[in-house]
């Protein structure tokens, strides 16, 4: 849905989402609640940084002068001499460089498990919604989500871990558009098989156990964009009759995250293009939720190995979009519970 979400404000809410949800949910049954308290909401504060009196901050600050005058030729080519990744525009290849040789001096200083050189989270979850569509969009349109992917990044390995997805029933659309059967590549009989959103969620929550994200292992949902968590699943739990779920209350917006590491403006953050950037292709179908979260897992692995720390930066509160100041400590996504729907 990259060309369906773009940064934009989030609109106004729809005047009869909640009157179609009253009607559609007559003969829903309450899911069962989950005594479990959330946790990680808080999360822990980072390790304390060394002095920046330290003489490896001057060594650092040379070295980062250095490879300013270094040309996209020279950078090649001390990242094959040091066996790194070569791909990329020349923003990418200096931040690769750069941070290569700030992990190695501050390795020196820092304890082993210092968040400087780690990541906080364990795994990454990785969530792009397919909502229904239209060809021309009127700003008052009810999207109802479609599919439902997740990707698990597991941090430590690098690696995608294992993947999630389950096709929704819309409710108040259940016929597909033709624009939005080609653009996701979604068939009518596909849908007309699947499950609500409700009995979907739940079997999110089940697989996100099963994994033990929020219990055992810290984690952090992360989108390409606002839109996901803001429009379309703040809308979707309003037809569904559903609390918002806590879990998806706080979450990581890559194109912040990439925009502010590789100091690249804001046009330069969608998914094809933060690929192209970063000397990568596309895999997949385009607008399939899977593989485009597979390929925005791509983006998340080759910054991770880049030296960046992805934080949460975006979260819902009383039901509008917020900004997650970076001065604020780090946190984990909440355990997952059971959905509730609203009285």
């Amino acid at each position: 849905m990259e060309d369906q979400k773009e940064n934009r404000p989030l609109e106004a809410e729809h005047p009869d989402v909640e009157e179609l949800a009253r009607k559609l949910s007559t003969n829903v049954k309450l899911c069962e609640g989950n005594s479990k308290q959330d946790g990680q909401e808080s999360g822990a504060n980072k390790p304390a940084m060394s002095d920046f009196s330290d003489p490896v901050y001057k060594e650092i600050a040379i070295a980062n002068g250095y490879v300013n005058r270094m040309t996209k030729d020279e950078l090649k080519a001390k990242l094959t001499e040091l066996k790194l990744d070569t791909r990329g525009v020349k923003d990418v290849l200096r931040k690769r460089l750069k941070n290569y040789y700030k992990k190695q001096k501050l390795t020196r200083i820092l304890p082993k498990d210092s968040s400087e050189v780690d990541t906080y989270y364990d795994y990454i979850c990785v969530i792009d919604f397919e909502a229904t569509c239209e060809d021309s969009n009127a700003p008052d349109y009810i999207h109802e989500i479609i599919e439902f992917p997740i990707v698990l990044l597991n941090t430590r390995t690098l690696e995608i871990e294992d993947t999630f997805q389950r096709y929704v029933r819309p409710e108040i659309k259940p016929q597909l558009s033709q624009f939005c059967i080609n653009l996701t590549g979604i068939t009518q009989d596909i849908i007309d098989q699947a499950d609500t959103f409700p009995v979907v969620l739940q079997s999110v929550v089940d697989w996100m156990r099963e994994k033990e994200l929020g219990t055992k292992h810290k984690y952090a949902i992360l989108t390409d964009g606002s839109w996901d968590m803001s429009k379309f699943l703040n809308m979707q739990c309003r037809i569904s009759r559903i609390k918002y779920p806590r879990f998806a209350k706080k979450w990581i917006n890559i194109r912040k995250c990439y925009g502010n590491f590789y100091k690249v403006p804001r046009n330069q953050t969608k998914l094809t293009t933060m690929l192209e950037k970063l000397g990568m292709n596309y895999i997949g179908r385009l607008h399939s939720g899977l593989d485009d979260s597979k390929n925005i897992a791509r983006i998340v692995i080759r910054m991770l190995q880049d030296g960046c720390e992805p934080r949460v930066n975006e979260r819902m509160h009383t039901g509008q979009l917020m900004t997650v100041p970076s001065s604020l400590p780090f946190e984990g996504a909440a355990i997952p519970q059971n959905p509730q729907f609203k009285n």
